[in-house]
């Protein structure tokens, strides 16, 4: 079995402890060493030597991780930063961050990012499991009818009090359900997200995003929910294209 190569920069032991544990239970990643000073990291980095993950703290003395970044970016496949603030979004994009973990992340959460970024060796070394591409819902539109919807089609599902809206590509669906309990269906789905509490959306089907407005390709549009900033900006960071400032 392949494993990837990775490196924990942070400046709390703790950190760096929940950060050990969490990388034991990931099968594919290998934990090569871990840095308390950000200088240390640096000097160590500054071979020919290449490295598959670094799991970088941004908040640390001498060097933020942010300046780190920007000098170690080429000495590794991926990048994650792991911090406890959300104000260095901004600051990720520009150093092209492939994921951004805010603390307290939980082990689940760490192993879904690990997924997203070796998602192939993911795949082969985890048990996953396989659903139909399809679901059966009853169709209060047509006198109960029990209909049949791709997941690929279903843009968002809204919450209507007792009922869902089902929004797909080619029609609207009401059914009589809620969507807590819609969403077990769809929450193991990684192209479903929640970044509202009256809505789950489909990745693949977003249009454009407007500050904290997401705007699907049906034209429904959701204003991202403060509670779900946090998982909204780590998204952000995982797909935004950048273009590198010159030097």
């Amino acid at each position: 079995m392949n494993q990837y190569k990775c490196i924990v920069i942070d400046d709390e032991p703790h950190a760096i402890e929940g950060l050990k544990n969490y990388i034991a239970s990931v099968p594919s990643l290998l934990l090569i060493k871990c840095y308390t000073s950000p200088l240390e990291a640096l000097m160590a980095l500054s071979g020919d030597s290449k490295i598959d993950l670094i799991l970088l703290d941004i908040d640390m003395p001498q060097i933020s991780g942010i300046e780190l970044s920007r000098q170690i970016r080429q000495k590794t496949n991926k990048l994650v930063f792991t911090t406890g603030h959300t104000q260095y979004g901004y600051e990720a994009f520009e150093v092209n961050a492939d994921a951004y973990l805010l603390k307290p992340y939980s082990l689940s959460k760490f192993a879904a990012t690990i997924a997203k970024l070796f998602p192939t060796q993911m795949e082969n070394n985890q048990e996953i499991n396989k659903t139909d591409d399809f679901f059966f819902v009853k169709n209060k539109n047509d006198h109960l009818k029990i209909v049949k919807i791709r997941f690929a089609d279903v843009i968002a599902i809204e919450s209507k009090q007792n009922y869902v809206l089902i929004h797909t590509l080619a029609k609207q669906i009401l059914t009589y359900m809620s969507l807590t309990e819609i969403s077990k269906t769809f929450e193991k789905l990684q192209n479903f997200v929640q970044f509202q509490r009256s809505f789950i959306l489909n990745k693949e089907h977003i249009e454009s995003i407007d500050g904290n407005t997401i705007q699907m390709i049906n034209g429904v549009q959701i204003t991202v929910g403060e509670y779900y900033r946090k998982e909204f900006t780590a998204f952000l960071s995982q797909k935004l294209v950048k273009a590198k400032r010159n030097e």
